[in-house]
């Protein structure tokens, strides 16, 4: 039996919870609010409320654990001081033994729609992937200092069951036609949770590994897909100039990133075999 922390047991994390209590690993989930607190006590899974904002905050000890670091950065600045005062508290109480950091592939930054594996050199661009980058770089020191065993996975778009854009098609939010579209890629949401299962289980200690499923495509194909597939409007193309008055910042954001995933190196190495290996097998699984 294994002991098994996750830290940010959101969604992603409650399944892989499930998965874990299931093998016969001793299971806690980290979250930060009340209402998720409960979430968790509703499905069953052992949680405690920790905010890492607050210094004075009493953390659990993780020494020994497996943990799974699934907590988002705050939203503002360049750094993850979230991961930073995790850190500062496994100093002193002791250190995991192995960690699986949920990064994601923003760190590239634009990549002009060319292939990226896990050998091109992080650039981010925009703040919400620098923070990122700040907590891969935090735990791969804690790792070289200290021994304990890392695994990071750079993780594309998640969909699945409650994460798909339906508020957004409904309402009939517009988007850029094709020929202004960046290239995308996507991860189905059960996908990721065994994807995280095989880095903790026999993913190499330091190793970086892209998390998608290997069928990059434009953002404007994506949408439509999922419009097509729901029975929904797809949403009205506006030019690029109109995006820039029209669109939130945000997705602005991503409208000025454009890269292709490969994805060689999780199924040769994680020897993972995808169930939903494009859209078209995985959005009939978006609906539990």
């Amino acid at each position: 039996m294994c002991k098994v922390s996750i830290v940010g047991c959101g969604d992603i994390g409650s399944r892989l919870a499930r998965v874990c209590m299931a093998q016969g690993d001793q299971v806690t989930g980290w979250v930060r609010t009340e209402a998720s607190r409960k979430r968790l006590e509703g499905l069953g899974i052992p949680v405690v409320a920790v905010d890492l904002d607050h210094d004075r905050s009493v953390l659990p000890e993780l020494q020994g654990h497996r943990v799974y670091y699934f907590a988002p950065p705050p939203s503002l600045g360049c750094e993850d001081t979230r991961v930073a005062r995790l850190l500062e508290q496994i100093q002193e109480s002791g250190s995991p033994r192995r960690v699986v950091y949920l990064s994601t592939t923003g760190v590239y930054g634009d990549c002009h729609g060319e292939w990226v594996d896990e050998t091109r050199p992080p650039a981010p661009q925009v703040d919400r992937a620098r923070r990122r980058l700040d907590a891969e770089l935090r735990w791969r020191r804690w790792s070289e200092t200290t021994g304990g065993e890392l695994v990071i996975l750079r993780v594309a778009g998640i969909y699945g069951p409650g994460k798909l854009p339906v508020k957004r098609l409904q309402s009939g939010q517009p988007m850029v036609g094709e020929a202004d579209s960046p290239i995308t890629n996507h991860i189905h949401a059960l996908d990721l949770v065994r994807v995280c299962l095989a880095a903790m289980q026999h993913g190499g200690n330091g190793e970086v590994y892209n998390v998608s499923d290997g069928r990059p495509g434009s953002m404007t194909g994506y949408f439509n897909q999922v419009a097509d597939y729901l029975q929904l409007p797809r949403p009205p193309v506006i030019s690029r100039a109109q995006a820039e008055q029209r669109l939130s910042p945000g997705m602005l954001s991503y409208l000025g990133e454009s890269r292709r995933l490969s994805n060689r190196k999780l199924l040769e190495q994680l020897q993972i075999e995808l169930l939903y290996p494009s859209l078209a097998e995985g959005l009939p699984a978006c609906l539990e």
